[in-house]
């Protein structure tokens, strides 16, 4: 069954095709009651507008994209960005605006991406996530004149507006309750060091351990849970005098392949070692122990994101927004250290 088109409802109305246009863009030209009869013969044949034809029209896509270089093994296991995801769409749905989402193999093809979407009118601005800490994206965005939005922090972001949570607050809150329950040896399995979110939480982890004087080291992994596993062995391999007694991790699948992993090793969690993760999600509570997490409303900051880059896409001045800080939720998975 073939698309209805703009010819199909003038030829039903006994109108022209720009009477029809008229009607269908709100536009003067034709009486009341024809207009009424075109949209109601639109609704009959189930009409939808041509965004390519829009495009050309008003210079509008009708749509946002956003695009991801992580690997797809990576990210079809993390929920986070699925939380996001949902929470951008689900302000998008208001008002019928599609997200355009792909992957690309890295920044480079990223950026290729931006310039034929925004040559091909595709989108009318982008999500930017996983800033680094030398991004060439954000100078790119400015050049075309393309609006975004940063996910993360505001650093480095140029005049593009960012969404983001206080990182540097999250890992205090961590370090100060593991040291308050007397932890001395405390361990952070990171997500890719170029990140500019890393960075932030490493620069965080070392002031902590420094005014607490206490004994802290990172073990760079990659957010999969072969590399958090792998991390955590490395970590716990040693003799019971050198080794950490809490880790942080910098998500959740991270943190549920250590957990497995410490127990692998004949190690009991929480009794020989404490374990969090940042980004609470259903799955911390799926394991034994359950997971401590840093917990915040993804879903709700992916929302914020978007209702920021309609605003940006319709010409308007966007500021940066403060999400609110993660929260630590604590669970099974955390004790005081074991006794020497």
């Amino acid at each position: 069954m073939k698309r209805p088109t703009m010819a199909d409802i003038a030829r039903r109305a006994g109108v022209t095709k720009a009477a029809v246009s008229f009607a269908l863009n709100d536009r003067p030209g034709v009486s009341a009651p024809t207009r009424r009869r075109i949209l109601a013969i639109a609704e009959e044949l189930g009409w939808q507008p041509n965004s390519a034809a829009r495009a050309l029209s008003d210079g509008r896509a009708g749509a946002f994209g956003l695009v991801i270089d992580r690997p797809a093994r990576t990210l079809g296991l993390e929920p986070f960005f699925m939380q996001l995801i949902s929470g951008i769409q689900a302000e998008l749905i208001t008002d019928a605006t599609p997200l355009v989402f792909t992957m690309a193999e890295d920044q480079a093809a990223e950026i290729a991406l931006y310039r034929s979407w925004w040559a091909q009118r595709r989108v009318d601005g982008v999500f930017l996530v996983d800033l680094k800490a030398h991004d060439a994206r954000v100078a790119v965005l400015e050049e075309l004149g393309m609006p975004g939005v940063v996910i993360g922090a505001p650093v480095g972001t140029g005049r593009l507006p960012a969404v983001w949570s206080d990182d540097e607050a999250a890992v205090r809150t961590v370090v100060d309750a593991l040291a308050g329950l007397g932890h001395r040896r405390i361990a952070r399995v990171s997500g890719p060091s170029a990140l500019r979110h890393t960075i932030i939480r490493t620069d965080a982890f070392a002031t902590c351990v420094r005014e607490l004087d206490i004994e802290g080291r990172i073990v760079e992994a990659d957010y999969s849970g072969e590399r958090g596993a792998a991390a955590t062995r490395e970590l716990l391999s040693g003799p019971a005098p050198s080794r950490p007694t809490a880790i942080l991790y910098d998500n959740d699948v991270m943190a549920l392949s250590g957990l497995t992993a410490a127990q692998a090793l004949g190690l009991r969690v929480p009794d020989d070692v404490s374990v969090v993760a940042w980004d609470d999600s259903a799955l911390c509570e799926l394991v034994h122990p359950p997971l401590t997490a840093l917990s915040r409303d993804i879903a709700a900051y992916g929302a914020h994101a978007a209702r920021r880059l309609r605003a940006a896409a319709g010409g308007r001045e966007v500021g940066d927004l403060q999400d609110v800080a993660p929260r630590l939720t604590v669970r099974g998975s955390v004790a005081p250290p074991p006794v020497p």
